[in-house]
């Protein structure tokens, strides 16, 4: 019996983060037992646990997410160990772990300093030190505008990028703790060193192509605090005594990219000179953000290298340039080994996509994406400091000699999330999607949830994040990631008086979002209570869930006579979709109005559903009232008194479906059929509706449909890329034309994460694990399985332990499974044509091994579509021995008659058929056995 994944906030061994609440998670393995009857949590200042400051003990203490009740004191190393004794009589305690705090609330010494106003270099600011005690403990505190790094004598300290990240300048500034007294051990005289960029605080950002946006000085401060072995302490911070020189970044940018420049300063003066310390930067324009009292303790989770690719292959295009193709789009940068002529010139391009054979990036709009190296003659290993690429192809121009795939690195870098969810199907195509949707993820979980990782964009779009945020919590753990941008919104909404924006950074605070988007103040706080089960983080995002209501119920009353719908803003709507009134419309034909109502008729009833869970009684009631109003609303203006939905499109469906929105929810089921079936079932919906388009289906019962959409290889589908080679999700159906041609450059990025949603159905419904308690602590496990696809593994690391459940459609008809149950949890299994209907299974690996009560290896029956008998011999072969009319129709492949199922084709009388004859070949194509 181990104890695994004990973490606070869901962060492994925090340093310096700010502390909300303090939650206590943690995994229970290898167990005997099968329920913990008693957990201890202990908190103490020292790793010996001498003295205990906090201690927690009882039999129900939650795995998931207990509070902690500790008083934190500022740059304190807080050391924590769990204690779990199970029903077998195991009793085991966790390694020790530990949480630490930053500065918090205490008052700045340092100052910010920053070069002379007339010095528009970007910077080094550094000082030297001598230790000449024993150190006991070190810490610096340290942060810079836009972007920082800290070096020890010339090595960099800590393995972040991109720091402080993405702030919203106008309210905080994130400050990072760096542990130093493992590389302050000797008794000598130290250089510590901060090198500066623009980043997202002054270079040019955001849909405006702005520039110093949040100021225009590139500024830092910090304090390193010394312990000495003997009990003395040193204090060391950022004042007149720092000096600055320019360094070797010529200039950098997000969308820029960036120019190291090591002959900068060949023939110009570049000596050191004293730094200017900036007494009052908030009364300056250029430095008004930089009040002491913006500094917070860090939320971000580091931005770090998770993984490298190597290049795959050097091209040689048509148009004679040098391409590296690291067959994965991603986002990062390329490192490469230098030792170049002085003088050498090497420039990097970037792209996602080839062209005739050719590099290309016009997608990228106005980003430049750009790293330029020039040499000075020294050898050494280059990379960009202060900006990040999203590519898959690199243009090298430039390079001496010939190029060697081993020379270049591809350097991976997101936020350091644990990933959580594993997936690995018997078809190729479904593996290669599933990675896609993962690799979107990846590129674009950059401390912010970004809509993209390479064009002049890279916004964190409120919409995107909302669609994905369930799929993105299977794949990996989300909790610490979204809880910052959380903070980013309702920093954000607090401006907008209870509105939401499109995107985060809200650049001018001029954007004002509409239903969907603005509807992730909701539906993110409940994913995450979904997923993971913490109340206290419902309370953290309680009032961001209810002033978003709030603000529309406002707007709802200005007016006069409140309507109860939400028709007075403007939405994106059914964004992309393809049924719009031409085929390359942004907004599909799905009524503003119905799709605004309805989501804000989720919105409020999450909103009373979380009051419920606070115990806000008052609030409760008043939510329900609201919520049961505008359903009315809702129904009187959208239904038919007999049930009828009297908006015929693809999205109204999902969604009056998936919120439960009707008066006859059979009725709804059997519009839905029958509009995708006038659709030809073709996706017709977009933003709105396609992300969920599988999991309703699966909801509704309709399973072999949903395996027929995410199955499907023509345009528009989610194989339709991967056939075309994509290694991420796309932003459009059609980003690229099948003869590889790019469709438009104007919108239209090739790593675009909203899509991938379909895998939330994958794990929920293919795979079969999903939550019956928040924070899956109970779980259904409940496959449904198709022969397309005979054999699935999963498993999902949930906040409570890993599930698993593995199936296979065996040769000779039998359906085997292996379900895994997590320690302390259960779960309620239910499997296809199994003797029991219903099992509920406590912790522990089960095997099963039976034979369907129907064949699972039949792939066809009377609701299978024409089109798809159409793709198999044996099937047509047998349609045109008892109906050559109809085996015709459908090798003619007209895509009206082939969406009629074989039940519908028996109902159409003017074909010429045999009825009989055609019921014989519905029972022989019935009986086809896939082997």
């Amino acid at each position: 019996m181990t104890i695994t994944n004990v973490r606070i906030n869901g962060i492994e061994n925090p340093v310096g983060f700010a502390y909300d609440y303090l939650l206590c998670s943690w995994n229970v393995e290898e167990a005997q037992g099968k329920k913990q009857t008693n957990v201890v949590i202990e908190v103490s200042e020292s790793e010996d646990f001498e003295e205990i400051l906090y201690k927690k003990e009882a039999a129900d203490l939650k795995q998931n997410g207990e509070k902690l009740d500790v008083k934190l004191k500022p740059r304190t190393t807080y050391y924590y160990r769990v204690t779990v004794t199970t029903d077998a009589g195991e009793c085991v305690t966790s390694d020790i772990a530990t949480f630490e705090t930053g500065k918090m609330d205490e008052v700045w010494t340092g100052k910010w300093i920053a070069p002379a106003k007339e010095d528009t270099i970007h910077p080094v600011l550094e000082k030297t030190f001598a230790i000449e005690k024993e150190v006991k403990r070190a810490r610096l505190y340290m942060t810079g505008v836009g972007l920082f790094e800290t070096y020890l004598d010339g090595t960099k300290i800590g393995e972040e990028y991109l720091a402080p990240y993405i702030n919203d300048y106008e309210s905080e500034i994130q400050v990072l703790t760096f542990p130093m007294e493992g590389i302050l051990k000797e008794a000598k005289e130290y250089t510590l060193s901060v090198m500066l960029g623009k980043g997202w605080y002054m270079g040019t950002f955001g849909l405006g192509m702005s520039e110093k946006n949040y100021g225009s000085r590139m500024a830092a401060i910090g304090e390193l605090h010394l312990e000495y072995e003997d009990g003395t302490e040193e204090l060391i911070v950022t004042d007149e005594s720092w000096n600055y020189y320019g360094s070797d970044i010529e200039d950098s940018g997000i969308y820029f990219g960036e120019i190291l420049n090591r002959q900068l300063w060949d023939g110009k003066e570049n000596e050191k000179k004293q730094v200017e310390v900036l007494e009052h930067p908030e009364e300056q324009e250029e430095t008004k953000n930089l009040s002491v009292e913006k500094l917070q303790d860090r939320l971000s989770l580091p931005v770090v290298e998770k993984e490298t690719i190597s290049v795959q292959d050097i091209i040689y295009t048509p148009a004679e340039e040098i391409v590296l193709d690291m067959g994965q789009n991603f986002a990062g940068f390329i490192e490469f080994k230098a030792n170049f002529p002085k003088g050498t010139k090497v420039v990097l391009d970037f792209g996602e996509i080839l062209q005739q054979g050719n590099f290309y990036n016009k997608n990228y709009r106005d980003a430049k994406s750009q790293f330029v190296y020039i040499s000075d003659g020294r050898e050494e290993v280059v990379r960009p400091h202060f900006t990040f690429f999203g590519f898959r192809y690199v243009r090298v121009t430039g390079w001496p000699g010939e190029l060697d795939k081993e020379d270049f690195v591809g350097k991976v870098i997101y936020s350091d999330l644990r990933r959580t969810g594993s997936l690995e199907t018997s078809d190729a195509k479904i593996n290669r999607l599933y990675q896609n949707t993962v690799w979107g993820q990846k590129s674009n979980f950059i401390d912010m949830p970004t809509d993209c990782p390479q064009r002049s964009e890279r916004l964190g779009w409120t919409g995107d994040a909302q669609v994905f945020a369930p799929t993105a919590s299977y794949h990996m753990d989300t909790r610490a990631f979204f809880h910052k941008f959380i903070k980013d919104l309702r920093d954000e909404q607090k401006v907008l008086d209870g509105g939401m924006p499109n995107f985060l950074p809200n650049i001018g605070h001029t954007e004002k979002a509409g239903s969907v988007w603005g509807d992730i103040a909701t539906f993110l706080p409940n994913t995450l209570y979904t997923y993971f089960g913490n109340a206290e983080e419902m309370e953290y995002c309680y009032p961001l869930m209810k002033d978003w209501v709030d603000f529309i119920d406002r707007g709802d009353a200005a007016r006069g006579e409140r309507k109860y719908l939400f028709d007075f803003m403007d939405t994106f709507g059914d964004w992309l979709a393809l049924d719009g009134p031409t085929p390359t419309s942004f907004k599909g034909s799905t009524n503003d109005t119905f799709i605004s109502s309805v989501y804000y008729y989720r919105s409020v009833q999450i909103v009373r559903q979380m009051a419920e869970v606070l115990n806000k009684a008052e609030d409760a009631v008043h939510y329900c009232e609201l919520e049961e109003k505008i359903k009315k609303a809702v129904l009187d203006e959208f239904f038919t008194p007999t049930g009828r939905l009297a908006i015929d499109t693809q999205a109204a469906y999902v969604i009056a479906l998936k919120f439960k929105v009707y008066l006859d929810r059979e009725r709804i089921v059997e519009q839905f059929k029958a509009r995708l079936k006038q659709d030809m079932y073709q996706i017709k919906c977009g933003f709105v509706g396609a992300p969920l388009l599988c999991t309703v289906l699966a909801e509704a019962g309709e399973y072999e449909l949903a395996y027929d959409f995410l199955l499907k290889e023509g345009f528009p589908s989610w194989l339709y890329s991967v056939n075309l080679g994509a290694t991420t999700i796309w932003e459009r159906w059609n980003s690229v034309m099948p003869d590889g041609t790019i469709s438009d450059t104007g919108m239209n990025s090739l790593n675009h994460y909203a899509y991938g949603s379909v895998m939330e159905f994958v794990y929920a419904y293919a795979a079969g694990i999903r939550p019956l308690e928040a924070g899956f602590g109970k779980v259904a496990i409940a496959p449904h399985p198709d022969v397309r696809i005979p054999e699935i593994a999963c498993s999902y690391d949930s906040v409570s332990g890993r599930y698993v459940c593995n199936w296979k459609i065996e040769k000779d008809g039998t359906f085997t499974v292996h379900v895994e149950v997590p320690f302390n949890c259960e779960a309620v299994v239910e499997l296809p044509g199994y003797e029991k209907e219903q099992m509920t299974l406590s912790a522990g690996s089960y095997d099963f091994s039976y034979e369907p009560k129907e064949d699972l290896r039949k792939p066809y029956g009377r609701n299978t579509t024409l089109s798809r008998i159409a793709k198999d011999g044996q099937a047509m072969g047998i349609l045109g021995k008892y109906t050559p009319a109809l085996a015709g129709i459908a090798a003619s492949g007209d895509p009206e008659m082939g969406a009629n199922s074989l039940e519908d084709l028996s109902h159409i009388g003017f074909l010429p058929f045999d009825p009989a004859a055609l019921e014989t070949a519905i029972g022989e194509i019935s009986n086809i056995v896939v082997e």
